[in-house]
């Protein structure tokens, strides 16, 4: 088995995820007017995507020792082929959203098999290795963004933008083909299913699925809406924004093994929400350059290390659930993403740019709350533990 080979597979397959995400964004302007879509319509072809994801991983999970992650890897580089294809080729707004249907089970598929892949061959340090293997969404978002934006100023069309995301597929295709992958922690380490299971039954894992819900669309939902929110209200290019913020995440999520040592995961996640919406909540407000940089930079501080760390915890504190808990913190996670977004297009329509920020920015209050008492919870009873399995 090459450890390393697989690691940076599973970077590259993150990194084509996220240009689909920030791509399908930049590219929102002309292709509204192009198919006669309302803020709304074109919210429901990204929500598709979201629900793709939800769907897939939460298949794919359970079943992910009988169905084996080379496997799932295998669907995933098809689906992200054949979604990004018939995207680019897409006669009608029926074939638009299903094509990203299908890119989003792809996406759902990578989610599903790389987490508990990293968890597995990187079994000592859990959450800084996520982080690092999640630095690639950002990574994935800047150079994304950064190809968007020069094509834009080139007059590329936006079939031209995303077929741009071909690339990275076939790479990472490339090194997967062929490939030993290993047995999952928890099914090394003889958990039944039935134990996995009771694991997802936990009371403290389910409030941290609650949570999970509410962080991922702090994370990923104002990213849909940059270009649209900031070209109405600052002025300015969302998408510039968008990949500084991104930088931002990409050099900081390589820190987050000597930062969470020092507060520990459940703290980084209670600083995280506080900053993120703040921040946030600023943004929607900026109504100039300077203005909306210094509040993308709180924001991005604090969303930065929210999905990796949410499954560093999944897999520290609960790797009796393996795949399968792992797996449900990306479907809670996308499938909230997935209606929210719709919700904000909606809100975009009837009350402007703006309130949409407002209304994402004002879910930060329910995990503010719920990582406060846990953090406090875990220091009275001498700290934050990671739960570590035996080989049987």
């Amino acid at each position: 088995m090459n450890q390393r080979r697989l690691f940076i597979a599973s970077c590259l397959s993150l990194v084509v995820t996220a240009m689909i995400f920030v791509i399908r964004g930049d590219i929102a302007p002309q292709i509204e007017p192009a198919f006669g879509l309302s803020h709304e319509d074109y919210a429901f072809v990204s929500t598709m995507a979201f629900f793709g994801f939800a769907a897939s991983i939460f298949v794919a999970s359970p079943m992910l020792d009988a169905l084996g992650m080379r496997n799932l890897l295998y669907l995933a580089f098809a689906l992200h082929i054949g979604g990004i294809l018939a995207f680019i080729f897409a006669p009608s707004y029926t074939v638009l959203y299903l094509s990203m249907l299908f890119a989003g089970f792809g996406n759902g598929l990578v989610e599903a098999v790389i987490n508990p892949l990293t968890a597995t061959i990187y079994a000592n340090e859990k959450t800084h290795r996520l982080n690092v293997l999640h630095a690639w969404w950002p990574g994935g978002l800047i150079i994304g963004g950064l190809i968007a934006y020069v094509m834009g100023l080139l007059n590329f069309n936006w079939q031209m933008k995303m077929a741009v995301v071909l690339i990275p597929t076939v790479i990472y295709g490339v090194l997967i083909f062929g490939q030993q992958f290993p047995k999952t922690e928890r099914a090394a380490a003889g958990i039944s299913t039935g134990e996995m299971i009771k694991a997802a039954l936990i009371p403290m894992f389910l409030v941290l699925l609650f949570c999970m819900m509410i962080t991922a669309s702090i994370e990923l939902a104002p990213g849909q809406l940059m270009e649209s929110v900031l070209r109405d209200k600052a002025k300015m290019s969302g998408t510039l924004v968008f990949v500084y913020g991104s930088a931002l995440m990409f050099v900081l999520r390589f820190f987050a093994g000597p930062i969470a040592h020092k507060i520990s995961p459940i703290g980084i996640m209670w600083a995280s929400v506080t900053l993120a919406g703040f921040g946030l909540y600023w943004l929607a407000g900026a109504d100039s350059a300077t203005s909306a940089y210094i509040a993308a930079t709180i924001f991005y501080v604090g969303v930065c290390f929210m999905w990796p760390t949410m499954l560093g915890i999944t897999s520290e504190r609960y790797p009796q659930g393996g795949a399968f808990t792992m797996g449900l913190m990306g479907f809670a996670g996308q499938a909230a993403l997935g209606l929210i977004i719709l919700r904000t297009g909606k809100i975009f329509d009837q009350w402007g740019a703006t309130a949409s920020f407002q209304f994402i920015a004002k879910l930060a209050i329910i995990p503010f709350i719920v990582f406060a008492i846990w953090w406090v919870k875990d220091y009275m009873a001498g700290g934050y533990k990671a739960v570590k399995l035996s080989q049987s």
